[in-house]
């Protein structure tokens, strides 16, 4: 379950924050409007107000402003152009078919130009349900102006005063997401579960965890932090630390099943695991308080039992002493994250002085954060060069154009005209780019509104006080964007009571409607799940491009690694932005294949070669960071040429698994293999650079399986 679903924490999340925000401003300026003027101008500032909120979401300030003021000014005109043409039959069809056309290629700038999208149908299905003059139309233009202006001003004024709190919230978040993402790793130590499923439960993960990270970077990193904002800095420093640390733990589990399975010991390293989990839920539970968080979790007993068990392990050798050997490094790793949360712990509450004192941990390691952080970009010829009939965006603009045109066709044909939208807007809630996300919303959206509509028709019998329906309806005003991005079926719900509420409010005799919204629903539906296989783009076709960014970025990363390990360079800045890109393409590709399992049988390609190719990636990222931690363990009386050969001719093969061009210059030295006994590291040693070789060359294989299967399709 998702953090904000449950009570506890539910509250004081920032989609709570941001759904009691959006309905306080959109509720109070409908008031302010009413008390000054008369209904149908509050209904149209209202309007305004509720397409502009669409674009409220936690961004940076800079980027929030570009966001809402673009939502500002495309709903105003297409609210303008819509009006004028809506005493034109031909006319107005010709802009709406026009409207849905470009309002979709819009998705082209991601994820963010999204509720963009759906803003502008929106507006437009509201502006098209009654004939307008052109005086009309105009006043109605300039009040939705004035209502979307006005909730602009209103949101940027309460975003700037809290924003550290909302910094707090998303950070929190990330941490919520690490804690189940340490949970899962947890589950590894338990040889009930299938080890191959626990790993695709991590890239699943991983991937969830890779965007709230982002998220949080683009938010406490993103310029410079305030006296009280640093407290965040150092506490997102402190999460990354300890993210890598827990990713170097995903490396050995397959060793540790064979040879300690039937012993207390793996149940042992799960408990302790499963602890640290729970000790970082701690973290971000305080955080979302605005309290110092305190470590509450006790593992002294589990780590006095785990060294009793290593000093009783009898002597062994070959697989047994490789094995007692991983032992021995995983209960080190293990320490080590129980050591980095206590220091997330302390950075949750340093003061300004604490940090003062030079224990602290570092402000900003790397000067430039511009390649951490999202940019915002938009750029016309972007969307020039997707006007093409082999853009999946070109292709999903046509669909939603069609459909939205059939819905607006077929409401003409209802009994009932005094609210046909409904139909078209039920298409452009449903219809989205991908086959898997239009699946998801017809469910959500059909099983949300057939509730939705039974609690309003109690409320409605039940209740006769219009205060009373107006303290329901600023509830259902800020539950349906409060949900929307975790729960989108309570958003449904909310929004059919939110529009029923508001029928029932302006029109008490109109009880016919919670039908006539059922009807127009399942009408919508229909025509969306047509639509949805017209032109369609199935997840396959974009394999190939996805497979080959994830080696690049896997070639680019281990280069990066070179240049660490090697100390070719003087920092990791590169090393950590390689790895980031690498992780966000694999997520990218993770993603890609979680769609397409949700996609009609005869169009998934490749499942089960996916994911091992997903996994194999992951785990060379892992072996990487054990590497370096192993490194940085056994630093003392390291012997630096012959560490450097070894990693030189690691390097060098991997390079060529994964098909990179020679490297100019001498050849890389051969790996020593030669017994080094003075240095303690030089066994483990050997035995990852064994391992990073064997999963680059699965992954090879891994690509091979996968256009070998794509080509036989």
């Amino acid at each position: 379950m998702h953090y904000a679903l449950a009570p506890r924490t539910f509250l004081f999340s920032h989609y709570f924050s941001t759904g009691l925000r959006i309905a306080t401003g959109i509720v109070g300026l409908t008031f302010l409007t009413y008390a000054l003027a008369d209904l149908p101008t509050a209904i149209a500032v209202a309007m305004g107000a509720l397409c502009t909120s669409l674009m409220d979401m936690p961004s940076p300030l800079r980027h929030k402003f570009n966001e809402m003021l673009a939502g500002v000014l495309l709903c105003s005109v297409v609210a303008l152009l819509v009006s004028l043409s809506s005493q034109v039959e031909w006319l107005l069809f010709t802009v709406i078919v026009l409207v849905s056309f470009l309002s979709s290629m819009m998705v082209v700038y991601g994820r963010k130009a999204m509720p963009l999208q759906f803003a502008a149908l929106f507006v437009m299905m509201l502006s098209s349900e009654a004939p307008s003059t052109p005086l009309q139309a105009l006043r109605h233009g300039a009040l939705f102006f004035a209502g979307g202006a006005g909730y602009m001003a209103y949101a940027m004024a309460v975003v700037w005063i809290l924003q550290r709190r909302l910094k707090q919230q998303v950070l929190a978040e990330a941490l919520y997401e690490l804690a189940v993402y340490t949970n899962i790793k947890a589950g590894c130590y338990d040889v009930a579960n299938s080890l191959p499923a626990q790993m695709e439960k991590l890239v699943r993960e991983q991937s969830v965890l890779a965007e709230r990270q982002q998220a949080s970077r683009d938010l406490v990193l993103r310029g410079k932090p305030t006296a009280g904002e640093a407290v965040l800095v150092q506490v997102h420093y402190a999460m990354i630390d300890l993210y890598e640390l827990v990713l170097s733990t995903h490396t050995d589990y397959v060793l540790l099943r064979q040879h300690f399975t039937a012993g207390p010991i793996l149940p042992l390293l799960g408990d302790l695991i499963g602890k640290a989990a729970r000790d970082i839920e701690a973290v971000a539970y305080a955080m979302t308080r605005d309290q110092p968080s305190r470590p509450a979790v006790d593992y002294r007993d589990e780590l006095r039992t785990l060294e009793a068990m290593l000093r009783q392990l009898p002597a062994g050798d070959g697989d047994d002493f490789d094995a007692q050997a991983t032992l021995r490094a995983t209960a080190n790793k293990i320490g080590e994250v129980i050591a980095m949360i206590g220091r997330l712990h302390a950075a949750s509450h340093a003061s300004q002085a604490d940090r003062a004192d030079g224990d602290a941990l570092p402000m900003v390691p790397h000067a430039d954060m511009t390649p951490f952080l999202t940019q915002q970009r938009y750029s016309f010829d972007m969307l020039v060069a997707n006007l093409r009939w082999s853009s999946p965006v070109f292709r999903f603009a046509l669909r939603v154009a069609m459909a939205i045109t059939v819905g607006l066709v077929a409401s003409q044909w209802l009994p009932y005209t005094s609210h046909g939208y409904w139909t078209a807007l039920t298409i452009a809630v449903i219809l989205k780019p991908s086959f898997s996300m239009t699946r998801q919303r017809r469910a959500d959206r059909l099983v949300g509104t057939l509730v939705g509509c039974m609690i309003t028709a109690v409320i409605l019998h039940f209740v006769q006080s219009p205060a009373a329906l107006i303290g329901f309806l600023f509830v259902a005003t800020a539950a349906a964007p409060t949900f929307l991005s975790i729960k989108y079926r309570y958003t449904a719900v909310a929004a059919s009571v939110q529009a029923l509420l508001l029928i029932g409010l302006t029109v008490p005799h109109g009880a016919s409607v919670i039908g006539e919204r059922l009807f127009d629903t399942l009408l919508g539906t229909l025509i969306a799940t047509v639509f949805s296989r017209v032109l369609p783009n199935w997840e396959y076709q974009n394999l190939p491009r996805l497979v080959d960014a994830v080696l690049d970025a896997n070639r680019r990363y281990i280069d990066a690694a070179a240049d660490l390990l090697l100390k070719r360079t003087a920092d990791d800045g590169q090393y950590r932005i390689s790895r980031k890109r690498f992780m966000d393409s694999l997520a990218t590709l993770s993603a890609a294949l979680g769609r397409m399992l949700d996609e009609p049988a005869g169009k998934r390609r490749a499942p089960d070669e996916l994911n091992r190719f997903t996994v194999q990636n992951y785990l060379l990222v892992a072996h990487m960071a054990a590497l370096r931690l192993l490194l940085q363990r056994y630093r003392e009386n390291l012997p630096v040429r012959e560490v450097e050969a070894a990693l030189e001719g690691m390097f060098a093969e991997v390079r060529a698994s994964l098909g990179a061009p020679a490297e100019s210059g001498p050849a890389a030295p051969e790996a020593q293999t030669t017994w080094i006994a003075e240095w303690p590291g030089w066994a483990p040693l050997q035995r990852r650079l064994r391992l990073l070789r064997q999963d680059a060359a699965q992954v090879a294989q891994g690509r091979e399986a996968i256009g070998a299967v794509l080509d036989q399709k």
